[in-house]
């Protein structure tokens, strides 16, 4: 018994001998992997937009607000659901001012001080949710109404003679 208690402990003796020769070859395998790594790169500058496009989609159910450059990317947008309201409040337009507000101080971060409001639905938040972007103190350049709208549509189907 004796022994056997011996052997394990040269066995665990010679265990971490052989860890503590393994480690700096392991040391010197990843110090020559970071050597080989390029330098870390700066922060990407943060864009400065002062000008830029909001678009409003006021449906029965929610109302949208999306923030974008002039050329479309976006810059921040919310939602009624996104602020926090559930069910039926999210058409309200309280819900909608506070999700047009909550657009604007995400993109206040990128310097935005005028925006062309470009209006889309017939939820109950339209009206609002401009106000909203206006009480965050946005410019407002223009208002477009961009809702479509039925034109007669199709040409009907001729009539079935029997």
């Amino acid at each position: 018994m004796a022994d056997t208690k011996e052997k394990k402990a040269d066995v665990a003796k010679e265990a971490t001998k052989d860890v503590s020769k393994e480690t700096p070859k392991d040391v010197t395998k990843d110090a020559s992997k970071e050597a080989a790594k390029p330098v870390k790169k700066s922060k990407a500058k943060r864009r400065l937009v002062q000008v830029g496009h909001a678009y409003v989609q006021a449906s029965y159910n929610n109302t949208i607000i999306t923030i974008t450059e002039e050329n479309g990317n976006v810059l921040a947008w919310a939602s009624s659901g996104s602020s926090g309201f559930k069910g039926a409040r999210k058409a309200t337009p309280y819900a909608a001012q506070v999700a047009a507000e909550s657009a604007t101080d995400k993109a206040k971060a990128f310097g935005l001080e005028r925006i062309r409001v470009f209006v889309k639905g017939v939820g109950t938040g339209r009206d609002q949710a401009v106000r909203g972007l206006v009480n965050k103190g946005l410019e407002l350049i223009s208002i477009n109404d961009t809702t479509p709208f039925a034109h007669n549509g199709c040409r009907k189907k001729k009539a079935r003679r029997v």
